[in-house]
This record gives structure tokens, C-alpha cells and sequence, in this order.
């Protein structure tokens, strides 16, 4: 706080000394004060309800077990019958608890459980639940989700066990493993859709199909202590996804898959990430937002602390060519990098496609993003690169105590039509925030080298 007070006074000291300004800078002081003030209401501070006590006599709770409906649980058996009718009785029944039990491993097809149910429903995850892990038997009625909890309020998802989704031959058949594989979607293991009250609690999703865990169309979720894995090279298996989705809360989360650890796209407000472990993966990222010319939003958006480790990315907003809409009111702080690419990234030229993506003439607007107390090790030369579009250009990007090095020689800053605020100590020098040159690239002065100014700008792909 005392450091925005500083920042606070030498724009007012500047305002009374450059009139014309007054307005513009006016804007700065609410912009500073409302990044560093806002915040989003943590997973500690909502208790929905109590955690039921399974054993005790006096327990309000009404237990629904998957085995009393037939669920074998060997790992073999085809578990989805019996789910399914566990979780009409557990649905329509009032502070029910529907039990997965612990030493098990239930087989299940690809699900819809619907709601709305009686109220205060919690599911009990002690045991594993596998997918088929055969592609060419998915059910073809669904062939992008797995298991999707949707219309519930008032809804806890609990209890310290797995959801395995099988997904080692759905990574070979991927395009992106082989090209001659055609290119197509796969399911994703879990999602919570159009609910709203809803807590995840210590939980773990691997081996996705595709993406871990999405919250879609969804308010006032929180999720605590979750652990997302798959392996490095598994193709698009983002960890948690959100897309439409308000008030958000993920919490003392790991995240290591073969994509973006956490992606925030269309829609989303008031998402808040802490104590979040992002490693290996893409990090954690915006988007992508645009494709297809299309307008999307976000905004308001924490992340405070992290540990993003051997990453290709580490914090990243991505947007296509084309798009509308914008990306605002972002805020990083304390986040520690170690042997990560592209520790800070802005890329409005990004293009996941086999094909080359064409200039276009319109982005999202992103500005208000600030970056505090970013510190950590970078792979690539350009720890930070600002690639913003020529013709929307970003906006209000703020440095607040950056320091990224590079082992093996001098980091670099590069910006494309980026303008913002430097405060504090930034290293390395990123002054091409505050210049009016465009492509420009800042070495650290420590390499005595001047300054390099590249106008050849090399439309991305996927990073």
C-alpha cells in the first residue's frame, strides 16, 4: 500500500505540473488504486455446510453408495448403470451424501448427471473412477465430455479421491503427437456446468482424454487443494479450464499437464487464483480469445502467488487476429519462476492452426494488466515480450518489481505497440513500455549493447 501511495503522489505532483494531462492521468490514479484494492472472496471464508461424519449415529446426512445400486468397482465391470441410479436416489433426496468408496476403481461410461436436486448434496469421492480407455467405443452421443455435473446449487464435491481418464490412447491418436492423425476433439474428464454454490475439495483428475476439469457457465465456485496431472507431452490436456464463469476461487491447487495449467476464457469475471503450483504445462494463461473473429471478454482476474516450474509459458494472455471485445483488470503478484520460457507474455498474434494465419486489422483491447513481485529464472532471451497489435494497441500495462534472469546469458524485453508504467525495480529493463518506438527489444545494460529495433514481426503459433 505505501508503494501506491508513492505511485499515487508523483502522478499527482506530475498532474499539477502538466495541465493538459490532467484527465489521463486522473484515470491512471483510479486504475492503479482499483488493480492493487480488488479482490475476490476466498475458499476459506464459504462453508456451505458441514463435512459429513459417516460414522456418527446422530449424522443428519442420508448416505447413497454406488455398491448398493450394483457398482462393482474391480476396474473392468461397466460401474455406469449403477452410477447412474445412485445418483437419482442421492439427487432427489435432501442432504444426501453420494459415496464412492475408498479401494476401488469404478468403471463409467460417459455421464450426464443432471440437477436440479433436493439441496446440499455432497459427493463423496473416497475410490477411483476410470474411463474406457478405448477411443473407438466412446460413446457417440458425447464425444466431448466425460463425466458433466450440471444445474446443481448448493453442491460439494469431496472426499480425496481420483478421476482417471484413461487418456494415453486418445494422446496417440492426436495430430498434434502424429500429423497424419486427423485432427479432432476429445472428451474432457470433468464438467461443472450451470451451478453455481458449488466447492471441490481435495480431489485429483489425471490422464485426461483432452482437458482436466472445466467450470463452465457457473457462479460462486471454489476449488481447494485439487491436484491435476498428466504427463508433459499429452496434447491439450488443460487443468482447469473456466469459460463463462463469475466469482471463481482456485485455491492451494498442482497442476502439471500437457497444456495450459489454468485457462480463462470467454466470459469469465471475478476469477481469483492463489497458492497455485503450475509445472510442467503452458502455464497459466488468458485465452485463447477471438478466434473466428468473435467477441470475447474477461476481466477481473487475481492471481496471488504461485510457482510456475519448467513451463513453456509462464504468464500468458493469448488472443487471435480478427477478435473483439477486450482483456482487463488483471493482477499478478508474488509469483516465482524457475526455467520457464516466456516467463511474461502478451501475444495478440497467436495462431494454433496448421495452417498460417493472416493479418487482420482488428484484437481485443487488453490494458489495466500489472505484473508485482515477479521474480525467477527465464529459458528464453525474451523474458518479456509485450507482442500487441499495430493497430489495438495494449494499454496500461504496469512493471512492479520484476526481476527475471537468464542463466546462460542477458535477458531481453520486447514490446510491439505496448505502452505502460514502470515502478520499482525491473530487470531487465523493459523502458520500451514507456517509449513510443514500436518492436523495439531492450537487452540489460549489463551486456554494454545498444539498443536493438526489429521491425520484422513473425505471426505465432502455438508456444
Amino acid at each position: 500500500m505505501e508503494k501506491m501511495l508513492l505511485i499515487v503522489s508523483f502522478l499527482v505532483v506530475f498532474m499539477v505540473c502538466h495541465g493538459g494531462a490532467t484527465d489521463k492521468l486522473r484515470d491512471d490514479i483510479e486504475m492503479l488504486h482499483e488493480l492493487e484494492t480488488f479482490d475476490i472472496e476466498e475458499a476459506d471464508d464459504l462453508d456451505l455446510f458441514d463435512i459429513p461424519s459417516f460414522e456418527s449415529s446422530h449424522s443428519n446426512k442420508v448416505l447413497v453408495n454406488v455398491d448398493a445400486f450394483g457398482a462393482v468397482g474391480d476396474g473392468v465391470a461397466d460401474d455406469t448403470e449403477a452410477f447412474t441410479s445412485a445418483w437419482k436416489k442421492a439427487c432427489s433426496t435432501a442432504k444426501s451424501v453420494l459415496l464412492v468408496p475408498q479401494g476401488r476403481r469404478y468403471q463409467v461410461n460417459a455421464t450426464r448427471f443432471k440437477g436440479p436436486c433436493a439441496g446440499k448434496l455432497v459427493i463423496q469421492i473416497q475410490g477411483t473412477i476410470t474411463a474406457p480407455d478405448e477411443p473407438k467405443s466412446w460413446d457417440p452421443k458425447n464425444p466431448r465430455v466425460w463425466l458433466v455435473f450440471s444445474n446443481l446449487t448448493q453442491v460439494a464435491f469431496q472426499g480425496g479421491g481420483v478421476i482417471d481418464g484413461s487418456g494415453s490412447k486418445w494422446w496417440a491418436a492426436s495430430c498434434k503427437k502424429n500429423k497424419s492423425n486427423p485432427c479432432k476433439g476429445a472428451p474432457t474428464a470433468l464438467t461443472i456446468d450451470k451451478s453455481s454454490s458449488v466447492r471441490v475439495k481435495g480431489l485429483t483428475v489425471q490422464n485426461s482424454q483432452q482437458m482436466h476439469f472445466t467450470i463452465s457457465r457457473s457462479d460462486s465456485v471454489r476449488i481447494n487443494d485439487v491436484k491435476v496431472s498428466a504427463p508433459g507431452d499429452s496434447p491439450n490436456t488443460d487443468g482447469i479450464h473456466i469459460t463463462e464463469s463469475t466469482n471463481v476461487v482456485l485455491q492451494n491447487c498442482k497442476i502439471g499437464t500437457g497444456d495450459d495449467c489454468i485457462s480463462i476464457v470467454n466470459g469469465s469475471s471475478n476469477i481469483k487464483m492463489k497458492n497455485i503450483f503450475c509445472g510442467p504445462g503452458h502455464g497459466i494463461s488468458i485465452g485463447s480469445l477471438g478466434k473466428d473473429n468473435s467477441t470475447e471478454m474477461v476481466t477481473r482476474v487475481v492471481l496471488d502467488g504461485a510457482l510456475i516450474r519448467d513451463t513453456t509459458n509462464g504468464l500468458r494472455i493469448k488472443t487471435w487476429q480478427g477478435g473483439s471485445g477486450y482483456v482487463r483488470g488483471v493482477r499478478y503478484q508474488n509469483v516465482r519462476m524457475e526455467d520457464v520460457s516466456n516467463p511474461i507474455l502478451i501475444d495478440q498474434f497467436y495462431c494454433d492452426s496448421p495452417k498460417s494465419c493472416q493479418n487482420q486489422t482488428t484484437a481485443l483491447e487488453i490494458s489495466q494488466i500489472m505484473y508485482k513481485n515477479i521474480s525467477g529464472t527465464s529459458k528464453s532471451k525474451e523474458a518479456i515480450k509485450f507482442a500487441c497489435s499495430d493497430y489495438v494497441p495494449c494499454n496500461q500495462i504496469i512493471l512492479n518489481n520484476v526481476n527475471l534472469e537468464r542463466e546462460d546469458g542477458s535477458a531481453e524485453v520486447f514490446c510491439n505497440s505496448a505502452k505502460g508504467i514502470i515502478h520499482g525495480y525491473v530487470n531487465p529493463s523493459a523502458e520500451c513500455l514507456t517509449s513510443s518506438d514500436k518492436g523495439k527489444v531492450i537487452k540489460q545494460p549489463t551486456e554494454a549493447e545498444s539498443i536493438q529495433t526489429s521491425t520484422d514481426y513473425i505471426i505465432h503459433t502455438e508456444l
